[in-house]
């Protein structure tokens, strides 16, 4: 009788035996900021990339700004989002009240900064449309913010007049996320760094001139577009590298309800944004409106790396993966939303 169930078990332990190449694969991550676009436009228009990358991980209904009437409530403002992005915490913590950047308490760590700490080996990029986002918000050679020195950049052609001339339709800022998008593209295909961000600006401007309108409608395709090139640079280094690719793509706000011209404050439609991933492991708090600051978590989980209990104890997000540490429950749950279709 035992020598009967020597080949069953066999076939067993063979079955559930590890994949070499799945736990070899280098884990890499790229997250991507498309400016000012609220949940439900989204819903509207279901943009083809994030449609596919959202079928492959998840789609969720998501918030910026914090737990409104508390006190981390936070502006609903660009620069504001970023960093709740970046540092895990909302602006009570971070200090960036506005676009201005005046005083970031870098006391709380970025992500950048975490991952060259904890790896020193990683390679990391920003590719971004506004050079604050690594001058101040990254905060890049500040001591302060930890001596953070980037493998790869990619900003301040807003400053080139010459190359893009600003217009009074923003068709500067779209040359500019084209040629952003283009980069990080690149370099995403030929050097794979292990931390990216990608940051698109037109989005916004749109929403700023023409509020909830055909040309903003295009210009979320048009980013849905800039989106489908790093997809395609990520799944090329796929098939030909033993990596293990995540991608978030993520806004700052949403809009006021009036005129989809205007945010800044704790409306219903400009706290609500949304999430796209490829990611498949996605627990329970993907669909229980996540916040802005849940992704810094779910990065740092992908990429292995250990957060210093001085800064997880300072973090206001939670991972949105299952393998991570406990779940924990918000007060700013609403309704579970299907995955996106």
């Amino acid at each position: 009788m035992k020598r009967l169930l020597v080949l069953p078990l066999l076939f067993v332990a063979l079955a559930c035996a590890p994949d070499k190449k799945a736990i070899l694969r280098t884990p890499k991550v790229v997250f991507v900021i498309v400016d000012g676009i609220p949940f439900d436009v989204i819903q509207k228009l279901h943009p083809p990339v994030l449609n596919e990358i959202g079928e492959m991980g998840g789609f969720a209904r998501a918030h910026v700004g914090g737990d409104s009437g508390m006190v981390n409530e936070s502006p609903t403002i660009s620069a504001v989002g970023y960093n709740s992005l970046l540092t895990g915490t909302w602006a009570n913590k971070h200090n960036v009240w506005d676009n201005d950047i005046a005083a970031p308490n870098y006391k709380y760590w970025n992500l950048f900064r975490l991952a060259e700490t904890q790896n020193p080996a990683l390679k990391t990029a920003v590719f971004s449309t506004w050079e604050d986002n690594r001058t101040k918000l990254v905060g890049e050679g500040l001591p302060d913010a930890g001596n953070v020195k980037l493998d790869f950049s990619f900003d301040g052609l807003e400053h080139d007049t010459i190359k893009y001339p600003h217009d009074n339709d923003s068709a500067y800022i779209l040359a500019i996320d084209e040629a952003v998008s283009d980069e990080a593209a690149r370099v995403i295909a030929s050097e794979g760094p292990d931390l990216s961000w990608v940051y698109l600006e037109f989005t916004d401007d749109m929403g700023h001139r023409y509020g909830d309108s055909e040309q903003f409608y295009d210009a979320v395709i048009k980013a849905d577009n800039q989106v489908g090139k790093l997809w395609k640079a990520i799944r090329n280094r796929e098939k030909e590298f033993d990596e293990e690719w995540l991608i978030v793509i993520t806004t700052d706000h949403g809009r006021d309800a009036a005129t989809g011209m205007h945010h800044g404050g704790q409306s219903e439609r400009e706290r609500t944004t949304w999430i796209v991933t490829n990611a498949k492991n996605l627990n329970e708090r993907f669909n229980q409106n996540p916040g802005i600051v849940d992704i810094y978590t779910t990065i740092c989980d992908h990429l292995g790396l250990k957060i210093p209990n001085a800064v997880a104890n300072e973090l206001d997000g939670v991972s949105l993966r299952t393998r991570s540490r406990a779940l924990i429950s918000y007060p700013i749950l609403r309704a579970v939303y299907p995955p996106y279709k």
